[in-house]
């Protein structure tokens, strides 16, 4: 036997010791105690090392793409490297336990704006940005845009970071969409990732491209990139989208179809459009509600789902799906002229019991049509009590109908409604107003936080609005802020120590706007 064969052999004793246990190994073996077995444990661990033969070297990989945005300020890049590793520079307003900024809610922020400048990540810390992003979901679109090229390329040879390779706009050098040639082979080559962005590229440079590209694969591409292919048609979506969403209307993935049925009903002068309106006329008009008595193939064909969840009719069911897919033009001739909110008005006496589903599937068009006018409708004045909404109640989808109006006229009507109703009510409607609240809607939301405080409820009571205030106020509130950040006299009915803590969180509201104000400055090129 060689001497590789007997330290074996005694590496195999050692093993069953340490598996047997010292007290129960017949004969004692090569250790008679725990203390004796791992001393012999080091010995044979630093034999077999030494015995090793290096293995030959890799071949070194090409070196990274070369990616030609600029790098952000040498001060920007510090304080990404701070938000990175969860550390905080010295801020205002702190020094008391949780008053200090939440670095992990402004790390969004921060990316998001140096991808509005054009930045790349500095490279020293593009490890980081791949780790953070993998931990956080939400990060991954722009934290991937802004590792760019060198992210994929790192990607590439750490399989923690695969994910890199499959998600966010791809970040790699891609062809002259206008080459057929290159575009075909990136197509047809490409990982994920690059041909989710090269689709996407020659969506922006000819829209009916798009759709043409995409059918000549479309039949061996899995089921789960098909259906995140057709999901980029949204961007440019017309009418020369309408013969392949149409093809896609019998795919052999459920998921496939009820989108390419939902991309064709957002375009009203569409076949499947013109379908859903003259089924949904023959069920609603002024006489009343009068919903499908049968889910027919063509009803299933155009995307309807037979089977309701649970607690729903199936008739209700099939009436809502089909209202929400018909153009609300077609309602003006069927009600003899009416516009939306006379329409919306409507008592409809003859349709017991089937006018809040009517609204429930007009809110759901208005949001998918993007319409404006409906939208209105539906919503109705903020200062009116939600429950009297005369389209719905639902703040959910609330503040869906409001993402189809104007910026500013959106965040008048959340103004408006936090006036009216105070803050309680208002976080979903908040969270769909573009950031910075300024002007009115900071206004409203620095007032109603100052009124809960003077009311004397905890603070936490309102954490969600807190949260939302510390990442989307316009940082030039910070001032008028100031003034709260003084513990103040309790009431005498108001929560023990609710003073303090209302002190305390606005402490961290102001640091936070502050940092922010500072993280936009450092940012800005020189």
């Amino acid at each position: 036997m060689g001497e590789g064969d007997e330290g074996y052999g005694e590496w195999q004793e050692l093993v069953g010791a340490a598996l047997l246990g010292t007290d129960r190994r017949r004969g004692g073996g090569p250790a008679g105690s725990p203390e004796a077995l791992l001393d012999a444990a080091a010995v044979h661990a630093v034999r077999r090392r030494a015995g090793l033969r290096p293995a030959g070297a890799r071949p070194r990989p090409e070196p990274a793409p070369r990616d030609p945005r600029p790098a952000p300020p040498e001060a920007a890049g510090h304080r990404l490297a701070q938000l990175l590793a969860g550390r905080a520079g010295p801020v205002n307003g702190g020094g008391r336990r949780g008053s200090a900024p939440d670095l992990t809610e402004l790390l969004p922020q921060w990316l998001a704006a140096a991808g509005r400048h054009g930045y790349r990540a500095p490279d020293a810390l593009v490890p980081a940005l791949l780790d953070a992003a993998r931990a956080r979901s939400d990060l991954r679109p722009h934290a991937l845009a802004l590792a760019g090229t060198r992210g994929l390329w790192l990607a590439r040879m750490n399989p923690d970071w695969r994910f890199a390779l499959r998600g966010g706009a791809g970040g790699g050098e891609l062809p002259d969409v206008t080459d057929p040639s290159a575009v075909e082979r990136l197509w047809e080559e490409g990982l994920f990732a690059e041909r989710v962005a090269l689709l996407g590229a020659v969506r922006a440079h000819e829209p009916a491209a798009a759709p043409r590209l995409l059918a000549t694969t479309w039949a061996t591409e899995r089921a789960e990139d098909r259906l995140m292919f057709l999901d980029s048609l949204r961007s440019g979506l017309s009418l020369e989208d309408e013969s392949f969403l149409e093809a896609a209307l019998g795919d052999r993935s459920r998921n496939v179809r009820a989108t390419a049925a939902e991309l064709l009903s957002a375009l009203p002068q569409s076949a499947l459009a013109g379908r859903m309106a003259e089924r949904a006329l023959a069920c609603v008009g002024p006489e009343g509600v009068t919903p499908p008595a049968e889910c027919d193939a063509g009803m299933l064909r155009d995307g309807v789902v037979k089977r309701p969840p649970a607690g729903r009719g199936e008739r209700a069911w099939w009436l809502g799906q089909l209202v929400e897919a018909a153009p609300l033009s077609c309602w003006r001739e069927r009600f003899g002229g009416l516009g939306p909110a006379e329409m919306v008005a409507l008592p409809m006496a003859a349709a017991e019991g089937w006018t809040e589903e009517l609204h429930a599937a007009w809110c759901r068009a208005a949001v998918r049509q993007r319409d404006p006018e409906w939208s209105r409708a539906l919503l109705g004045p903020a200062s009116a009590p939600p429950a009297a909404g005369p389209g719905t109640a639902s703040l959910a989808e609330r503040a869906k109908l409001l993402e189809t109006l104007p910026d500013a006229e959106r965040a008048e009507w959340v103004a408006e409604f936090i006036r009216a109703h105070g803050l309680s009510e208002a976080f979903q409607l908040l969270g769909v107003c573009v950031v910075p609240w300024a002007g009115a809607l900071g206004r409203a939301v620095v007032d109603a936080l100052d009124i809960a405080r003077e009311a004397g409820s905890y603070p936490w009571s309102f954490s969600g609005v807190m949260g939302l205030a510390e990442r989307c106020l316009d940082p030039v509130e910070a001032g008028r802020l100031e003034a709260l950040t003084a513990a103040a006299e309790e009431p005498p009915d108001a929560s023990p120590g609710a003073a303090a803590y209302w002190a305390e969180a606005f402490q961290r509201l102001v640091a936070t706007l502050r940092l922010r104000a500072a993280m936009l400055s450092e940012l800005a090129p020189a």
